[in-house]
C-alpha cells in the first residue's frame, strides 16, 4: 500500500499526452509499424516495441518480432525507467541487474536478457514512453548505436504527434483534461485528479468550517482472482466492483482509483463520523457478495480504513497518512472490516 508514492513532479500533464494517443492497445498506424519493424532488422534484435506508460501499465503501442512483449505493470516495466529518466537505458544482462533481474518477463518467460529504450514524447520534457529493442541473449550498444537508437525515437515521437494533432481537431483540449484525470477502466478518478480536485475540495471544505472524510478501500483476495483467472477476470472483477461501490456512496462524493485494487473515497461535509461508518458499512456488504466472472464465482472482500478532517489532519497527504494506518489495522484484525481513526 504505497498512497503516496513518488511520481514525476509533471505526472499529471504526462498523463494528459498519454491521453492524446487515444488509442495504446496494439493498433498501430502503418508508419508506426513500419519504423519499428525498421529498427529491429537494423539492430538485428528478435524483437522490438513502441510502449506507452500510463498510470497503472505498460501499454503496448507497437511491437514486431518473434517474441510476444505483454502489457504489465509499470512498476514491472524497464520502459517505465526510461520515462522516468527521460533518457537512453541500455542494460547488457537484465538478469545480472539488481533492481530488473526479478521482473517477471525476465526471471520467467521469455528471459528477456538484453534492453535498450530511448524515450518517446508528444512535447518537450514530457516522455510518455519508449522505443525499446529486447533480446533473450546479451548484448550491448556503441555509442554510434545508441545514437541511432535515438534518432528512432525522435521519428517515433514525430509520427505520435501527429496522432496527436489529428485527435484534438475531434476533441476539445477540457475534454482531454477530464480524460487525463479518468481511470478508463473504473469511470473514477484517477491519482493525478488528487492535486486538481481533492485538494481544492479539502481546502474549501475546511475553510467553510465544514467536515470532510476519506474512506481508503482495498480489495482482499484480489490479486488471487488474477493469479488464477488474469488479468481479463481481474478487470471485470474491478468493473462490478466500481458498480457496487457507486451504488453506496452520495452524488457528492468522489471515488478515486488509486491503482490496482485501491480506491479512495472522498466524502464532503459528512453529516457526522457515524455517516463514514454507515458509508463503511454499505461497502462492506456490498462486497461480501460473491462476484460472477465467467461463470465462477470470486470473492474479494474489502478491508477499509477511514478518517475525518480536520481531526485526523488538515491536508491531504495527512489524511491518507491517517487512513492508511487505519487500512493496516483492519487487515490485522482480520480484515473485511473498517477501522476508523
Amino acid at each position: 500500500m504505497a498512497l503516496t508514492a513518488q511520481l514525476p513532479a509533471n505526472e499529471a500533464d504526462r498523463l494528459l499526452s498519454v491521453r492524446g494517443l487515444i488509442s495504446v492497445d496494439g493498433n498501430a498506424t502503418s508508419e508506426l509499424s513500419t519504423l519499428v519493424q525498421l529498427a529491429k532488422d537494423v539492430f538485428g534484435t528478435p524483437c522490438a516495441a513502441v510502449n506507452i506508460i500510463d498510470e497503472d501499465w505498460q501499454r503496448v503501442a507497437c511491437q514486431v518480432g518473434s517474441i510476444p512483449i505483454g502489457e504489465c505493470s509499470r512498476d514491472d516495466s524497464v520502459c517505465s525507467r526510461v520515462v522516468y529518466a527521460n533518457e537512453v537505458v541500455v542494460v547488457p544482462d537484465l538478469s545480472r541487474h539488481p533492481e530488473f533481474r526479478s521482473f517477471p518477463a525476465i526471471q520467467g518467460a521469455p528471459g528477456f536478457r538484453f534492453y535498450a529504450g530511448a524515450p518517446v514524447s508528444l512535447e518537450p520534457d514530457l516522455p510518455v514512453g519508449s522505443l525499446c529493442l529486447l533480446d533473450v541473449e546479451q548484448r550491448d550498444l556503441s555509442d554510434s548505436e545508441i545514437r541511432n537508437l535515438r534518432q528512432f525515437a525522435d521519428v517515433a515521437s514525430g509520427l505520435l504527434r501527429l496522432q496527436k494533432a489529428n485527435f484534438m481537431l475531434e476533441f476539445a483540449e477540457e475534454k482531454l483534461k477530464l480524460a487525463a484525470m479518468t481511470d478508463p477502466l473504473t469511470g473514477f478518478y484517477n491519482r493525478s485528479a488528487l492535486v486538481s480536485l481533492i485538494d481544492v475540495m479539502l481546502a474549501n471544505a475546511l475553510s467553510s468550517q465544514q467536515g470532510f472524510g476519506v474512506l481508503y478501500l482495498d480489495m482482499d483476495g484480489f490479486k488471487q482472482i488474477n493469479d488464477k483467472l488474469g488479468h481479463h477476470a481481474g478487470d471485470q472483477v474491478l468493473t462490478h466492483a466500481a458498480k457496487r461501490i457507486s451504488e453506496c456512496v452520495r452524488a457528492q462524493d468522489v471515488v478515486v482509483r488509486m491503482g490496482g485494487d485501491e480506491f479512495a473515497i472522498f466524502v464532503p461535509d459528512p453529516p457526522d463520523v457515524a455517516a463514514l461508518s454507515e458509508l463503511s458499512e454499505c461497502l462492506l456488504k456490498e462486497f461480501r457478495r460473491p462476484f460472477v466472472v465467467d461463470d465462477n464465482l470470486v470473492n474479494a472482500r474489502l478491508s477499509i480504513g477511514a478518517a475525518l478532517a480536520p481531526e485526523a489532519g488538515s491536508e491531504r497527504l495527512g489524511l491518507l497518512k491517517a487512513v492508511d494506518e487505519a487500512l493496516y489495522q483492519a487487515k490485522e484484525a482480520g480484515r473485511d472490516r473498517f477501522v476508523l481513526r
